[in-house]
C-alpha cells in the first residue's frame, strides 16, 4: 500500500529546499493511483505547475530509444549481437587507443556495447568530427552525419571492456533510422507516441518552436539554484535527433510509457508495444564486474546493474533499500526520473527541471523508489 501522506509530505519538502517545481505520478496496473504536484515554473515565480506543464527530458530519451531498438530486435531486423558496422559503414574499422597511442580495433564494436554504454565513445560534443560536420552543413547536419562523424575519433577503449556513459545511444536512434527508413522521430511518432497517445512530446529543435508549455530551465551552481537559458545543448542541429538526450516531453506522457513497460509492453486500452519477454529483456545485467564496479564508482549507482539503456536494481540489501530486486529505470539532466518494476506492475515519473542537481541522483529518487516501491 502507498504510503501517500509520505510521499506528499516528501515532494513538498523538495519545494522548502529550493527545487522550483516537482510532479510525480505513480501507476499500477494501468490506474493511475497517485498524483502531486507543486512549485512554480517561470522565472517570476508566479506560475504554478500545470498538469501538461512541458520539460527538456535529456536522458530520459534513453528509455524510448531502447524501446524502439526493442521493438525491431523483435521483428528480427536488428540483433544486439549484430555489428554497428553492419549497419553504419563508418563504424566498420575503427581504432582504439591503447597504452602505445592508437591501433585498429581488432574485434568488432556491437548493438549490445552500445545499449550497455560499454562502447568506448564518450560524451564529448566537442569533438572533431563533430565540429567539422557542423561547419559544414550547419543547422542541416543530419542525425546519421553527425554520427557516423563520431568515430573520426579513436574509442577510448576496446568495446565491452569498460563502462563510460557516452554518445552510445546517439548511435542507436542513427541505427533505428537505417533498419527502419525512417527518421528517428518519425519511427518514435508512429510506433510510440501516436499508439500511446503521448501528445506532447518531440524533439527540442528548434527550441522557439512548440515549446510554450516548457518549464523554466534551472542549474544547481555556487549561487544556489538560477534561472538559466532554456536549450538543450544535445540537440547539436535542427536536423539532429538525439537519441541520448534530445526530446521535450510531459510527466503524464511519459507515466503512459512506464505504465506499458512495467504492464509488459501493453497499454492501458490494449495496445501491445512490447512482448512481455521483450521488456524482461531490459532487466538482464549486461555489465562485466568491472562494469559493475564503475558505474558504481562513477555513476554512484551501487547496487545497480545495468542492461539495454537502463539500470537494474540488483541488491537492494548492499544499500539498505526496501524495494525489491529488479526494478528498472533511468533519469535525465535535469533531474527526472522514470522507474518501473514488472513484478507489481508499478510504475512512477517524477519531474523536475534543474540541472547540475546532484542531490536528484543521490537523495531524491532513491527516496522516491523506496517509498513508492518499498515493502
Amino acid at each position: 500500500m502507498l504510503n501517500e501522506k509520505k510521499l506528499t509530505s516528501y515532494l513538498d519538502s523538495l519545494i522548502k529546499k529550493g527545487i522550483p517545481s516537482v510532479d510525480c505520478i505513480v501507476y499500477r496496473e494501468h490506474k493511475q493511483i497517485y498524483r502531486h504536484m507543486n512549485g512554480t515554473v517561470d522565472i517570476e515565480k508566479k506560475e504554478k505547475v500545470r498538469a501538461d506543464q512541458r520539460y527538456l527530458m535529456f536522458s530520459m530519451t534513453k528509455v524510448q530509444t531502447m524501446t524502439a531498438l526493442m521493438q525491431l530486435v523483435e521483428q528480427g531486423k536488428v540483433s544486439l549481437d549484430d555489428e554497428a558496422g553492419k549497419f553504419l559503414p563508418a563504424y566498420r574499422k575503427l581504432q582504439v587507443k591503447d597504452e602505445e597511442g592508437l591501433r585498429d580495433l581488432a574485434e568488432p564494436l556491437k548493438i549490445w556495447h552500445l545499449v550497455s554504454m560499454q562502447s568506448g565513445l564518450d560524451y564529448d560534443l566537442d569533438r572533431p568530427g563533430i565540429r567539422r560536420v557542423l561547419n559544414e552543413k550547419g543547422q542541416k547536419a543530419t542525425t546519421r552525419e553527425l554520427v557516423d562523424a563520431f568515430v573520426e575519433s579513436p574509442l577510448e577503449f576496446v568495446p565491452g571492456t569498460h563502462f563510460h556513459y557516452s554518445l552510445s545511444h546517439d548511435v542507436v536512434a542513427a541505427v533505428i533510422e537505417e533498419v527502419s527508413q525512417m527518421s528517428f522521430g518519425e519511427y518514435l511518432k508512429k510506433n510510440l507516441w501516436e499508439p500511446l497517445g503521448m501528445r506532447d512530446t518531440f524533439f527540442a529543435k528548434p527550441m522557439n518552436d512548440g515549446t510554450e508549455r516548457l518549464a523554466q530551465q534551472y542549474i544547481m551552481n555556487e549561487q544556489g539554484i538560477v534561472p538559466m537559458e532554456q536549450s538543450c545543448n544535445y540537440q547539436l542541429s535542427d536536423s539532429y535527433e538525439s537519441g541520448g538526450a534530445g526530446l521535450i516531453s510531459s510527466t503524464e506522457d511519459y507515466a503512459k510509457l512506464a505504465d506499458t513497460l512495467a504492464c509488459g509492453g501493453e497499454a492501458a486500452d490494449g495496445i501491445r508495444i512490447l512482448k512481455p519477454e521483450t521488456v524482461e529483456r531490459f532487466k538482464k545485467n549486461l555489465l562485466s564486474e568491472t562494469s559493475i564496479e564503475e558505474i558504481a564508482s562513477n555513476m554512484g549507482r551501487k547496487g545497480y546493474g545495468y542492461g539495454i539503456g537502463m539500470q537494474i536494481l540488483m541488491h537492494p540489501e548492499i544499500i539498505g533499500s526496501s524495494a525489491p530486486a529488479g526494478i528498472f529505470g533511468w533519469d535525465g539532466a535535469a533531474g527526472s526520473a522514470i522507474q518501473m518494476d514488472t513484478a507489481s506492475k508499478t510504475s512512477f515519473v517524477y519531474t523536475q527541471h534543474v540541472r547540475n542537481c546532484g542531490m536528484a541522483y543521490d537523495t531524491i529518487h532513491p527516496t522516491l523508489r523506496d517509498i513508492i516501491f518499498g515493502q
